[in-house]
């Protein structure tokens, strides 16, 4: 018998390919938008499950990610990324659904200069990293059937609902719009293509494995300078890229320097998928 599952953000960056890839399975796929749930309530949470009907499993992409708009609202932030999570979580225990949570690499403060495993210690910088780790405790301490999965540097076909454009279409406009550019070249990330997020994720369901945390994101690492000459470099872009400065670009909100997972969990049960960055775009831009 084919799974139900339900899609939380179906209609976002990771959402969509999340759906299209358990479609290509022959999954039902529910897809659930900000118009037919609202995890920062819980009430809206049960009567959504109670409207589709339980499903086998239920995917959460939805969070407050916008790292600028967390710091300006915390309380939103915390509702909507921790609160929600919780849930999730006693919805799911209820009704004994599986539940997938997305994360983030902003849990770490990015100091250990070498790719985080899944047993390194959380040391968020901001109110996002704070509050989607906040999420992942709730879980942790609340669901019986979960993964907790953490993401880094995600661009997908569908712009992100809160952020516009993705770095590598910002890149390519910018290519076409100027003649120079700066980019930041210390701050070390995994771009990761959300198609390849949605396999795994249709891999890790299917094999069934341990609950728990796991790290999901390419292999390999870059500087956001190094995203951005390989962007060019595959599309022959006649542009010319500098190295800006450090702090050139700083905002208002702490950051980690280093946001490298390793897939450790996926590796020690032989079930990563996850293919290089650099493969991972080209693969994107092909598309």
């Amino acid at each position: 018998m084919k799974k139900k599952v339900a899609v939380i953000g179906a209609n976002g960056q990771l959402g969509t390919d999340i759906c299209l890839g358990f479609k290509g399975t022959g999954a039902r796929v529910i897809e659930l938008n900000h118009d037919d749930i609202e995890i920062s309530d819980i009430d809206s949470v049960e009567e959504a499950i109670n409207r589709i009907g339980s499903p086998d499993v239920m995917i959460n992409t939805a969070a407050m990610h916008h790292v600028g708009n967390c710091e300006n609202e915390p309380l939103k932030s915390f509702q909507v990324n921790g609160i929600g999570a919780r849930n999730l979580a006693l919805v799911c225990v209820a009704h004994d659904i599986l539940l997938v949570h997305i994360s983030t690499d902003y849990v770490f403060d990015g100091e250990k200069n070498s790719p985080y495993i899944e047993t390194d210690r959380p040391c968020p910088l901001n109110v996002y990293g704070n509050t989607k780790l906040s999420g992942e405790y709730f879980i942790e301490s609340t669901a019986e059937k979960y993964y907790i999965l953490r993401v880094s540097g995600i661009y997908g076909k569908k712009p992100c609902r809160a952020k516009g454009k993705n770095f590598v279409q910002t890149m390519l406009n910018l290519a076409r719009e100027k003649k120079e550019i700066r980019v930041v070249d210390d701050e070390t990330l995994t771009p990761t293509f959300t198609e390849d997020i949605a396999s795994q994720i249709v891999k890790l369901i299917g094999c069934n494995p341990e609950f728990g945390l796991y790290h999901m994101t390419a292999e390999g690492s870059c500087s956001w300078y190094e995203f951005a000459r390989e962007i060019f470099s595959i599309t022959k872009s006649d542009i010319i890229l500098n190295r800006a400065s450090p702090g050139e670009f700083a905002g208002n909100v702490r950051r980690p320097k280093y946001c490298v997972l390793e897939n450790k969990h996926l590796n020690d049960l032989n079930l990563n998928i996850m293919s290089r960055w650099k493969d991972g775009l080209r693969e994107y831009l092909k598309k």
